[in-house]
């Protein structure tokens, strides 16, 4: 956004269906794409265990469709299945939408993890 203008400059979408977001404050490392599946989500402090579902994947992280949410901050480790594998790696949520979701930023995956990882986005491409 320039001085003169109140409009925001709008993040365009990718060929393949994934974007570097819809808010233009977003500042993106990997672009995520849309990607539904269940993920069990557990606060690291107090093994609080929660039951959600991601609606976008990204190398850096994801986002959660919930309405039980966890304040920005928190430590958690994430478990998401999708087809016959599971994900699984550590992360703090870095957003909150109450009512909505969290997007959380993956903080430790496991060199296993990223071969999940990067195969679930393959197929998205």
């Amino acid at each position: 956004m320039d001085s003169t203008h109140d409009e925001p400059i709008v993040p365009g979408n990718m060929s393949n269906g994934c974007t570097f977001g819809h808010m233009t404050h977003e500042r993106r490392r990997a672009p995520r794409c849309p990607l539904i599946a269940s993920v069990e989500v557990i606060e690291i402090a107090t093994d609080t265990h929660l039951r959600a579902r991601i609606s976008d994947l990204s190398l850096t992280g994801c986002y959660l469709d919930t309405t039980n949410f966890l304040p920005v901050g928190t430590q958690v480790r994430l478990c998401i299945s999708h087809h016959d594998a599971t994900f699984t790696a550590l992360g703090v949520v870095a957003s909150c939408q109450p009512n909505m979701g969290m997007g959380v930023r993956f903080t430790d995956v496991q060199l296993d993890q990223h071969a999940i990882l990067d195969k679930w986005l393959a197929e998205l491409v």
